[in-house]
């Protein structure tokens, strides 16, 4: 019986290792693809002879795409928004998610069903610019900040967190001792939350990180443009360039600006995703941390 037993054992870790092998493989063929591609000649690329590891090496995707000096602006707001972003929406969350993993908030239920109802309805575009822009905000930094100041998900995961890892035995000692909610919040609860503060870090980094259409409704000075925006203004322009090239018959020239196109198309996945991928190794072992275990230790 125990030897039917180490067999179905062994069974086991060998399917879940060609499993887990798969999803790694499923994973990070499109990265690695991408970065080749990025690096590789088109024609490599497109006659599918680049499969894997770069071919016919060249560096102009990236010597094109930096050539403008927007890109360095785009580079710089981007991160200006992603911290400032980030660091409001921990500012919202994090407070918000506290009071409603609490009992003791008066009218918690109402509370509750009103924020739960925004994640379902909203106002739509129309009026959530006309809000913005009755408060000031149109073409400032903070219309790229404070209209998503705080996810209602993000809220529910964080108090969710709250309620299973933060022990009520804790808070009420303190109490005890007479210490105050914001006392207990900053020196009890924050420390005590390392993994979820981190997963709410990153998970409204990445979305500040990509966002480019509060921008492309709120922006018009392009000194606040973010990075999104300028490598969308890549990509529009060649494509329109294409167009104009084909309708006066250019075939030659054509042909060179489709290669040149599918270069830059490349680069700019690299030049937009890269700081993120760089960071994620870092944060995600919260994940596991944040979502499964607790975080008092003895």
């Amino acid at each position: 019986m125990l030897t039917k037993l180490l067999n179905s054992d062994r069974a086991f870790d060998v399917c879940n290792k060609i499993f887990v092998w798969l999803l790694i493989i499923i994973v990070a063929y499109p990265l690695v693809y991408i970065l080749s591609a990025s690096i590789s000649d088109p024609y490599y690329v497109n006659s599918g002879e680049m499969i894997l590891l770069p071919k016919g090496i060249t560096f102009e995707g990236f010597q094109r795409v930096f050539q403008s000096s927007e890109i360095w602006i785009g580079y710089r707001n981007t991160i200006f928004y992603t911290v400032l972003g980030t660091l409001i929406n921990l500012a919202v969350t994090l407070p918000c998610a506290y009071a409603l993993a609490s009992d003791q908030l008066a009218g918690k239920k109402v509370i509750m069903a009103l924020l739960v109802f925004t994640m379902f309805f909203d106002g739509g575009l129309i009026p959530t610019y006309l809000l913005v822009r009755d408060l000031g905000l149109i073409n400032t930094i903070w219309s790229q900040v404070l209209p998503s100041a705080a996810s209602m998900w993000n809220i529910i995961v964080t108090m969710t967190f709250f309620k299973m890892n933060i022990p009520k035995g804790l808070e009420e000692a303190a109490e005890i001792d007479g210490a105050s909610h914001l006392r207990i919040f900053f020196q009890i609860v924050l420390p005590l939350s390392k993994p979820i503060i981190a997963v709410m870090a990153l998970f409204y980094g990445v979305a500040h990180w990509n966002q480019y259409f509060g921008a492309l409704i709120y922006l018009q000075d392009r000194a606040l443009f973010p990075l999104q925006l300028f490598l969308r203004e890549i990509l529009v322009r060649q494509q329109i360039t294409a167009e104009l090239m084909r309708q006066s018959g250019m075939v030659e020239a054509i042909r060179e600006h489709a290669r040149i196109a599918d270069i830059i198309k490349y680069a700019v996945m690299i030049v937009s995703s890269l700081p993120v991928l760089m960071i994620y190794p870092f944060l995600q072992r919260y994940f596991v941390k944040g979502v499964l275990i607790g975080s008092l230790k003895e």
